[in-house]
């Protein structure tokens, strides 16, 4: 080796740190030090007791807080550092690699914050390969690199897949908790299943929080909401809290809150110009022949609002049956709407799978015997199906108009082209998997990972 091979370092230098996003970086040099340190701050622990990991975040440019890095690696070791001031301090320590120049290295690391500091961080001894050379009189002998970076999208391009903390909002653990469970702890992060029932609120201006058995939850890059029907009101509070503490939330309270209406949803169908059976809602028992004459003649679905499943749904074959279901509805003061049967679906109908604006998966549901219903919990049956563009559209459009990340949008095939039945914001993934062979729990972690994932937080500048 001659001397031009040798890695020679000044006592400050540029360098990255690739695996936690953080392309550039300027460093101090100090052999004096055993072990390299970097400014970190919000440091939080989560993950099994087994592998556990650490989250914290870095401003890696001196004197600009505006500009945030969120990152997270595996524990390593948690020891106790004394600083050059004298004072000891126990601190997480990571492993990452070095990359100064052409030359990568995995170094330990400790996370302590250096607000106060003029270098974001420190190279330890430890860190310093035997073969390289330390010039102290020296500056910069490797390339210099730029905080530009962080002004730029190549920070979002060299983004290492940091590991997320997932709350998933659920009363039971079912087949769709368990694939999101399996498929986010597979690609690293960690799950937690949150019954929202035990969730309680403190509601302020200055730190709202949430509260899980006595305990206040931590922050979480994302929250996956699994609200049952039966707790909509509840559990839509639960999730606006988490909304006022800016979590990134796959489906947004209102969203949920609207789609559950079902004469609040028509209504949004209907504003947007989307199809759907012609449909119509009244409180008076005086107009019943009205109701039933708007949308046309028998046979009529009368459908309960609140209705989930297909449960509360009948099918009146003459006009005097639907009238019997509705005077009966209405003596149980319970709210319905009346709606068209679509002869020719024949008992058929479409489920599409929407993540973030795509349409993952479709398949098509046909009913039991001489059942009307097609729901697979009304012992109907599921085959993948190829969908048209037009009814690809009217999915997308739908579960838009919600503004849901994740729907499950179900349509009619009417001679008048697709007609929207419902929008259901929390839809099972067992029927459309096993029917599909699509990993539908696959599609909405690249869709949570591309929102959060850990690009510069800019913030204004205060005058």
């Amino acid at each position: 080796m001659t001397i031009d091979d040798v890695l020679r370092l000044g006592w400050e230098e540029w360098v990255a740190l690739p695996g936690l996003g953080l392309p550039a970086l300027k460093v101090k040099v100090d052999t004096g030090a055993k072990t390299s340190a970097l400014h970190a701050f919000d440091i939080e622990t989560f993950g099994p007791a087994n592998r556990p990991k650490v989250r914290f975040a870095v401003h890696p440019v001196p004197g600009r807080t505006d500009i945030t890095i969120p990152c997270s690696a595996t524990i390593k070791d948690r020891r106790d550092v004394t600083s050059s001031n004298g004072e000891t301090e126990q601190r997480f320590v990571i492993e990452t690699d070095l990359k100064i120049g052409q030359v990568k290295a995995p170094i330990e690391i400790t996370l302590t914050d250096r607000t106060s500091m003029a270098y974001r961080m420190l190279l330890g001894r430890q860190a310093i390969q035997p073969d390289w050379l330390i010039s102290p009189a020296d500056s910069f002998c490797q390339p210099e690199l730029s905080y530009d970076v962080y002004h730029s999208s190549m920070v979002k391009q060299a983004a290492p897949k940091r590991s997320l903390r997932i709350a998933v909002l659920s009363r039971e653990t079912n087949y769709s908790t368990g694939r999101l469970v399996a498929e986010g702890e597979e690609r690293g992060h960690t799950i937690e299943l949150i019954d929202t029932t035990r969730c309680y609120m403190a509601i302020n201006t200055l730190a709202p929080e949430i509260h899980y058995d006595g305990t206040r939850l931590p922050r979480y890059d994302a929250v996956i909401p699994r609200i049952g029907a039966s707790i909509t009101s509840y559990g839509t509070a639960v999730l606006r809290q988490f909304e006022t503490l800016n979590t990134y939330c796959v489906n947004g309270s209102a969203g949920i809150t609207a789609s559950r209406d079902k004469l609040h949803a028509h209504q949004l169908l209907a504003r947007h110009r989307i199809g759907m059976p012609r449909t119509a809602f009244a409180s008076s028992p005086k107009d019943t022949g009205n109701l039933i004459g708007l949308v046309g003649t028998a046979p009529l679905i009368v459908k309960l609002l609140e209705s989930t499943q297909g449960k509360g749904v009948v099918l009146a074959e003459t006009k005097k049956a639907a009238q019997s279901v509705i005077d009966a509805f209405r003596g149980l003061k319970a709210n319905f709407l009346v709606q068209d049967f679509v002869k020719e679906a024949a008992g058929e109908d479409i489920r599409c799978l929407v993540v973030d604006g795509r349409v993952v998966a479709a398949m098509k549901r046909v009913a039991a015997g001489d059942d009307f219903r097609s729901n697979l919990h009304q012992g109907g049956s599921a085959t993948a199906v190829r969908i048209s563009r037009e009814e690809r559209d009217t999915a997308l459009r739908a579960a838009k108009v919600f503004g849901l990340g994740m729907a499950g949008v179900d349509l009619l095939r009417s001679v008048d082209g697709p007609k929207v039945l419902e929008v259901n914001s929390s839809p099972g993934f067992e029927g459309v998997e096993k029917a599909t062979g699509k990993n539908i729990a696959a599609h909405l972690f690249d869709a949570i990972e591309k929102k959060v994932r850990p690009t510069p937080a800019r913030k204004r500048k205060s005058k």
